[in-house]
């Protein structure tokens, strides 16, 4: 069992940055691949990116590529989701979440693959 606690998301003007964290507990972090995903008012939850285990190979949706990072400190059991030049149809919730098994960069990116998440965390970004 993962629990998984994510923080940093809020209010920002279109243009600026904010960054999510995701803290993990109950397991060892480093055994599995982590992803982030949103969810907006809607709208299905769709797949933002991810990072294998060791956070040599990432992933992201071409909707955020350029302007986010997805990045993964084992040691402090944590990862992170860095966003710039936010967008107004960047606001969502936002969930990082937790799978085993294999990872090739675009593969399973569905949130069906993902075993543990978390309660999510508010982005919204005005115009």
């Amino acid at each position: 069992q993962v629990q998984l606690v994510e923080s940093g998301g809020g209010l920002v003007q279109a243009g600026g940055s904010l960054r999510l964290s995701c803290a993990a507990s109950g397991h060892t972090f480093r055994n599995y691949i982590m992803g982030w995903f949103r969810q907006a008012p809607g709208k299905e939850r769709e797949f933002v990116a991810d990072i294998n285990w060791t956070g040599g190979s990432t992933a992201y949706a071409d909707s955020v590529k350029g302007r986010f990072t997805i990045s993964r400190d084992n040691a402090e059991n944590s990862g992170y989701l860095q966003m710039n030049s936010l967008k107004p149809e960047d606001t969502a919730v936002y969930y990082c979440a937790v799978r085993w098994g294999a990872y090739f960069s675009g593969g399973f990116q569905g949130p069906a693959y993902y075993n543990y998440w978390g309660q999510g965390t508010q982005v919204t970004v005005s115009s």
